[in-house]
């Protein structure tokens, strides 16, 4: 009976390290795909942003360019927009064009558009930015303008293509006059 536990304990001895090393192989697999699935998800992350940024350099060359079809095409077809002009909201992007195309009727060639310190956050599928951007040019009057809005924007992936889906632009209002003040700088 000794030789059978001396065989059982030498067996168990031999076993342990093994068992222990089987254990560890097995899930270094999983450590290795963690670290993979870690690298790829930033690695998306950056492809998202950097889509989302080429969205909006997309958006702004097509506003100087005053192409409505480009400007439409950075925009869901469901989106909803709280614009600095009325209503309080577009519903779609057909509705939100009547704003773009009323402003390049009301400027002369080139109308200056740019986007400062744009910052973006992106998921898999869903994002949002938050800038502040540029409007300045001569409308047809011959009146001069230079304003700066605050601008922030909600993305959605859709057939694998990032589109705004909801943007809010606006400007800060003097709360005793109730009017818009327009002359802010960065």
């Amino acid at each position: 009976m000794k030789c059978k536990l001396e065989s059982l304990v030498l067996c168990i001895s031999a076993l342990g390290p093994a068992c222990t090393r089987q254990a560890h192989e097995a899930n270094l697999p999983n450590a290795t795909l963690a670290a993979q699935s870690s690298m790829s998800t930033e690695e998306n992350r950056a492809k998202s942003e950097a889509a989302i940024r080429e969205l909006m350099d997309r958006l702004v060359k097509a506003v100087r360019a005053k192409d409505i079809d480009r400007v439409k095409s950075a925009y869901a077809p469901d989106l909803v927009a709280f614009d600095i002009v009325p209503p309080l909201q577009y519903t779609g992007a057909e509705a939100f064009m009547k704003p773009w195309r009323e402003l390049f009727e009301l400027y002369e060639d080139p109308v200056q558009y740019e986007v400062l310190d744009l910052s973006v956050t992106a998921g898999d599928d869903v994002a949002f930015s938050h800038s502040l951007n540029r409007l300045s040019g001569t409308m047809k009057n011959g009146h001069k303008t230079d304003m700066w809005l605050r601008y922030t924007a909600g993305y959605r992936k859709i057939n694998g293509k990032w589109l705004i889906v909801h943007l809010q632009a606006s400007v800060p209002a003097d709360l005793a006059s109730g009017k818009a003040v327009v002359d802010l700088r960065p």
